[in-house]
């Protein structure tokens, strides 16, 4: 008992922090929020001590920013948000018909997701239900190009095709719910894409169980099993979904951007950038709080699904020892991947040619040229070095912090749930703020937050090896918890939660590629593959070869990295290790010689 009141005081904690921390922007970046706010309301309007002073007055935050943050708290208590800033207006209302259409545009981007991830999942339900998957381990090139396309280029392709040039449904505004089709495809697909991935990656051990062999034997049908395999998997999921449900809601700025909604994500950043502290610190703490109710959900869901087997150590494990995938494919992404930058580097991407504007692809410009006539296979290039370089030094960092704050869920899984609630927008505002403006900003503001899924995957992955049938054969003969995790679940959890890292290794370069699209990130004349998409996108129609050329290669490292995870297999070492399968593949073939005499 008393550690759940812990877990929920360190929960409370956190979010306080997590508040307070938004409420003191203005003075943690050292500017006056008066003279933020004047800006917002009247920017020809000099401002004068006299006209600062009474902005401040008529704010309530001459007191300093302990004053505004105790009165703010206080109103909370009373159910009153304040007043915004720059409007005037009542701050609640605001901010929950914000969340309103954000929540709509989240469960409708969460179908999407969960159908595509089952389109990438069909192959493998198939084969596995006809018990012809032999060897098979997840595959296809295509969902990681998928889940490597930005969510601001696929909605701008989707806003820009299917919304201007067809006509086809509705680009622009927030009207009805035909207005949410095009932004929860660019937001489902590529979430669909990873979640499909990470499901794919399981089934097959599921499928593998003595569970799954005795109900073939006994003669259920192939659909059943398939069934309860995906019933097997969702479990270890389900807190990356709720990761999901929270980014899918205030982490769409991009795309409420590109498509003018007034969601929850766009409302914060601009209070964020106009310092309107009562309507940033409601919005944090509506994300704070969907994230608690998403977790809450996820965990309750978790257990209704696994039943009494979590408790029991009834379960088996789904991630055995298993001969790694071929490495040709990896190898030839590589190999393309690295000619498209050695090339690359070899040309200036500097050079201006105004002659050349927007040429299309040719033998002198193989990728074509940009606005202002510069190589695109140059820029692209050089590009790499700071892209690709910085998103794997992020990942691998956050691949370390994610497996060791996953092994101590009660102090991590808080945390997971408060950082996941911060956009990665605000999270770069916050650490401009701290840290000052510059290049490792978008860094630090990714890498604050890229650990948390890994995390989450990891203590998920984490509660169900502990149940299996082998964990608790080991204590049984005498194993201690150091001899445990060294030997057991570690070599059990960390190959799929490091192939998890390398799918989300274009997430991290996509997310550094966010934030120079919304100008948070590199700055012109950097070749940095997300300032590439954002300087060509206006251009998108005219000459789509200046955003194909970088989306290309962010797409070419998805590819690369979900190929050269399938590699990454836990190899049959140790003889406890074969002697406890050994054990297992006899109970299994003796329940299915008796199979036949209790079928029926």
């Amino acid at each position: 008992m008393w550690q759940r009141v812990a877990a929920l005081a360190w929960r409370v904690v956190l979010a306080v922090g997590l508040v307070c921390g938004v409420g003191l922007l203005p003075w943690l970046t050292s500017t006056d929020p008066a003279y933020t706010v004047l800006k917002a309301r009247s920017a020809e309007r000099e401002p004068t001590p006299e006209v600062l002073a009474d902005i401040r007055r008529q704010l309530g935050i001459d007191g300093g920013p302990l004053h505004v943050l105790s009165g703010w708290l206080g109103g909370m208590v009373r159910g009153d948000a304040g007043q915004s800033w720059i409007s005037g207006g009542d701050v609640l209302p605001d901010v929950l018909r914000a969340l309103s259409a954000s929540l709509l545009l989240m469960a409708v981007a969460l179908l999407v997701a969960v159908l595509t991830a089952g389109l990438i999942c069909a192959r493998t339900l198939r084969l596995g239900a006809r018990r012809r998957l032999g060897g098979r381990r997840g595959g296809g090139s295509a969902s990681a190009v998928l889940a490597s396309l930005p969510e601001f280029l696929v909605a701008s392709v989707l806003a820009t095709v299917v919304g201007v040039q067809l006509g086809w449904l509705p680009a622009l505004g927030w009207y009805g719910p035909q207005w949410t089709v095009l932004p929860a495809l660019a937001l489902g697909l590529p979430a669909g894409a990873v979640l499909g991935r990470l499901l794919d990656d399981l089934l097959p051990g599921a499928f593998g169980e003595p569970w799954a062999l005795a109900a073939a034997a006994r003669g259920l049908t192939g659909r059943s099993i398939a069934r309860q395999a995906l019933r097997r998997c969702v479990p270890a999921l389900l807190p990356n979904l709720g990761l999901f449900v929270v980014g899918l809601t205030g982490g769409a700025v991009a795309v409420e951007q590109v498509f003018d909604i007034p969601g929850l994500g766009r409302t914060t950043l601009q209070a964020a950038l106009a310092q309107d502290l009562p309507v940033l610190q409601a919005g944090t703490l509506a994300l704070v709080l969907l994230a608690a109710l998403a977790t809450g959900a996820t965990r309750v869901a978790a257990r209704l699904l696994t039943g009494p087997a979590l408790r029991d150590g009834a379960l088996s494990s789904l991630h055995r020892p298993a001969p790694p995938a071929g490495g040709l494919l990896p190898l030839l992404y590589g190999l393309v991947l690295l000619a498209v930058v050695g090339f690359g580097l070899a040309r200036d991407p500097l050079a201006l040619d105004t002659g050349q504007r927007l040429r299309a692809p040719s033998v002198d410009h193989p990728f074509g040229t940009d606005a202002l006539g510069r190589d695109l296979l140059a820029r692209v290039g050089h590009g790499a070095l700071d892209t690709l370089l910085l998103a794997a030094a992020i990942s691998a960092a956050a691949l370390l912090a994610g497996v060791l704050l996953g092994l101590v869920p009660r102090i991590s899984a808080p945390l997971v749930d408060t950082v996941n609630a911060v956009p990665p927008v605000l999270v770069a505002l916050l650490v401009t703020a701290v840290a000052g403006s510059g290049a490792a900003t978008p860094a630090l503001a990714v890498g604050a937050v890229a650990w948390a899924p890994l995390a989450a995957h990891t203590s998920s992955l984490l509660r169900q090896e502990r149940a299996t049938l082998h964990i608790t054969a080991t204590k049984g003969l005498g194993a201690g918890r150091v001899h445990l995790l060294r030997h057991e679940l570690l070599p059990a959890v960390v190959p799929p939660v490091l192939r998890h890292a390398l799918l989300r290794l274009p997430g991290v370069a996509l997310a550094l590629a966010s934030l120079g699209f919304l100008g948070l990130g590199a700055q012109p004349p950097s070749p940095e593959w997300g300032l590439l998409l954002a300087e060509n996108q206006p251009y998108a129609e005219r000459a789509p070869w200046a955003v194909l050329a970088p989306a290309a290669a962010l797409a070419l490292l998805g590819a690369l990295a979900v190929s050269a995870a399938g590699g990454l297999r836990r190899r049959p070492t140790g003889p406890s290790r074969r002697k406890s399968e050994a054990v297992e593949r006899r109970s299994v073939a003796e329940t299915e010689q008796e199979a036949p005499a209790g079928v029926g």
